[in-house]
């Protein structure tokens, strides 16, 4: 009898230990589950990290993380069901525009971040259809969309290609692109403000506030269907790494990308329009760091014989960048914050996507017209050919150190005027009374 009490309470002691264990690590998954996958992260580590991805996806694969060049493809293939015949269009000469997306590295990268933002937005309960405010925004997003399109193609690379992955490349023409998009986005901040885009606002009495509503079960399923498809696309990348390597690696690194863009509301968009209109610099300095930390990646890889994306240094890269900086900031949204924003359910986005799609179409269309005028007449420079390996890599650091202490400037003269226009208000209403 003695035997059997001790083995009784040896029995209750293993099950308590087994159940404090347990409780242990469902706590460790909660944390890890809230801070991580539910919570938005942190934009400057994140910005850090894609430039970082950015860098292994071209030592990887030989591209650079671009998404447009492979929109307007998609354009090609639509123009191909109207009898339209691209193949015979310069543009896609130049690009390429063999089989499907699922047989070209760009296509399969798209189809990782679709997965990646679709997994993120389900992981944190964020979708929900939004329907836009106004008829207004549908103009603004589709307007927006086709001139950004447009302008990113015409450019060669919108806010990915010719900004925050080509400025690492060394390519001239992308600083030509990012200081025109900062001037495009000026003018598309102050013609955004104009009383035709105000929406009516309607206020409605309410007896007191609504309280929020959660639905714990709606949010559990979600997480659930979010792991599911996480892990397809990381089956489907790992099984493709088997057959094509970099078609596999591709669909891999774009699901870091849409997790990375979702999770912390990656927006090239608000980085320059918040310059204009609110005088925040956080986005834009993430992304000047996220591109220093980018290029002594590819300068490395450059070294050991990859070569780096030039392109034409000619006024497509400015004019493209002006029309670029206003269509985003009209659209709302440019190539990658409309993917993940039309995931989460914003109608407003999917208008600002097709818009993309439409203008790079367009502008693919009338290349072989104006590419010899704005183009391909002009040289592709390369930073580390024209300065020497070292000295491209000094010049590229100094441009980005200017870029960020002209952030530094801007914000402390934005925020003295406007608090100085506080003060003379105050002033003034006081003398009045």
């Amino acid at each position: 009898m003695f035997l059997i009490k001790i083995g009784l309470s040896l029995l209750r002691t293993i099950i308590e230990l087994n159940n404090f264990f347990k409780d242990k690590r469902s706590m460790r998954w909660q944390d890890f589950k809230t801070q991580y996958l539910i919570r938005f992260w942190a934009p400057l580590p994140a910005v850090i990290a894609a430039g970082i991805l950015s860098t292994y996806y071209f030592g990887l694969t030989g591209t650079f993380w671009a998404v447009t060049g492979e929109f307007t493809r998609w354009g090609g293939h639509i123009a191909e069901l109207f009898g339209a015949n691209p193949h015979e269009w310069g543009y896609f000469k130049t690009i390429g525009f063999e089989g499907t997306p699922l047989d070209r590295i760009d296509g399969m990268m798209i189809i990782g971040m679709f997965g990646g933002c679709i997994a993120a937005a389900l992981w944190a309960n964020n979708i929900k259809l939004r329907l836009p405010q106004h008829k207004v925004r549908i103009f603004q997003a589709l307007l927006g969309g086709i001139i950004a399109g447009f302008g990113a193609r015409l450019a060669m690379g919108c806010n990915l290609a010719a900004f925050f992955t080509g400025i690492p490349q060394f390519s001239l023409h992308a600083w030509f692109f990012a200081l025109a998009t900062a001037v495009g986005s000026y003018f598309g901040a102050r013609f955004t403000l104009l009383p035709m885009f105000r929406i009516p606002v309607k206020l409605q009495k309410v007896s007191a506030a609504s309280p929020l509503t959660q639905k714990p079960e709606q949010a559990r399923r979600r997480f659930r269907i979010g792991m599911v498809i996480f892990f397809a696309i990381v089956i489907w990348g790992m099984v493709k790494v088997t057959d094509s390597p970099k078609l596999g690696l591709a669909m891999l690194f774009g699901l870091g990308f849409g997790l990375l863009i979702e999770r912390a509301q990656i927006c090239f968009t608000s980085a320059f329009r918040d310059l204009w209109i609110t005088g925040r610099t956080h986005m834009a300095k993430a992304i000047i760091i996220g591109m220093a930390v980018s290029a002594i990646g590819i300068f490395s890889y450059v070294q050991m014989g990859a070569q780096p994306k030039i392109l034409w240094a000619g006024p497509n890269a400015v004019l493209g960048g002006l029309l670029f900086g206003f269509g985003i900031v009209l659209a709302g949204g440019c190539e990658t914050g409309w993917m993940y924003r039309a995931v989460e359910g914003q109608i407003h986005y999917w208008w600002v996507g097709i818009g993309n799609i439409i203008g790079a179409t367009v502008l693919a269309y009338y290349w072989d017209d104006l590419a010899p005028a704005l183009a391909t007449n002009y040289d592709k420079v390369n930073l580390l050919d024209t300065f020497g390996p070292y000295g491209g890599l000094l010049v590229t650091y100094l441009l980005l150190g200017l870029a960020f202490a002209s952030m530094l400037w801007w914000e402390k003269r934005f925020f003295a005027r406007k608090n100085a226009t506080q003060s003379l208000s105050l002033q003034a209403s006081k003398e009045s009374v």
